[in-house]
């Protein structure tokens, strides 16, 4: 449907088995990208596999290079980009899809630790700010436009209990967006964010976990949590990865082209703003 041929396009949180990260790069793929995808070493094997994902891009008939790095740390940021470049000779497409864990932020503010609360502000706004800045400078210097893809939330739009510190940080990810959009669009680059709703990755174990009440298994509230969803939602179902990754490969494609500093919702409804 979006013809991706000769681009290449930056993953980055691409290791999870059913997440996120993982179904946009294989999405990406399909459209004809090559693929960097990146995932933080040490925690990927918890997840998956960053390997499982490379064979899964090459089977799809494209080229694809694994990076691992932190998003939190410059040094690092600035290596992975520079080995996409260096292995694919250019870059177009970024995909700020790593977060932060899910566990202890998932508590009332006056209940939260501060180190829970630098850990999701580190990941999710740092962390997109810097492997922003460093595509962008590369996109720059290539002079050939390119696509930015941020990865906030249904909770940068609209705050909920015990979330504080996850909707501060994807409301700053849709502000951090329409700011980027305005300096780069004379550059050519787009620079657009997704909201999703509540998505049933490995995310939301942890996030049943972390927010079931004395009494009630992890597993009970995780299916509580997606039956709220399903009951919420105007189509009448969940939001299921291939559903972001749908829209990520609109918006990394030339159909999105006037399209910039936007935060979509793809919630089925269950938000219409």
């Amino acid at each position: 449907m979006y013809d991706l041929s000769g681009k290449v396009a930056l993953v980055t949180g691409a290791a999870g088995k059913g997440g996120l990260g993982r179904a946009i790069a294989l999405r990406l793929a399909r459209e004809g990208a090559n693929l960097a995808v990146n995932d933080l070493e040490g925690a990927e094997s918890r997840r998956g596999s960053l390997d499982d994902v490379l064979a899964e891009i090459k089977a799809l008939g494209q080229s694809a290079l694994g990076v691992y790095a932190d998003v939190t740390s410059a040094d690092q940021v600035e290596r992975m980009v520079a080995d996409t470049v260096e292995r694919f000779g250019r870059i177009d497409i970024l995909v700020n899809n790593a977060g932060a864990p899910a566990g202890k932020d998932r508590v009332p503010v006056v209940e939260l630790e501060e180190s829970a609360w630098d850990l999701v502000q580190n990941v999710n706004v740092k962390g997109t700010f810097l492997c922003s800045r460093a595509v962008a400078r590369a996109l720059i210097a290539q002079g050939q436009g390119g696509k930015i893809i941020n990865i906030s939330s249904q909770s940068g739009k609209q705050g909920v209990p015990r979330f504080a510190a996850y909707c501060a940080s994807k409301f700053a990810i849709c502000g951090f967006t329409q700011a980027l959009a305005h300096e780069l669009g004379s550059h050519r680059i787009n620079v657009n964010a997704i909201c999703p709703g509540l998505l049933a990755t490995e995310r939301i174990d942890d996030m049943a976990a972390a927010l079931a009440p004395a009494g009630v298994s992890s597993a009970e509230h995780r299916q509580a949590m997606i039956d709220s969803a399903i009951r919420n939602t105007v189509l009448g179902r969940m939001a299921t990865v291939e559903d972001i990754a749908d829209m990520a490969a609109f918006l990394a494609s030339d159909q999105s082209a006037f399209l910039t500093g936007l935060s979509l919702s793809v919630t089925g409804g269950a938000s219409m703003d």
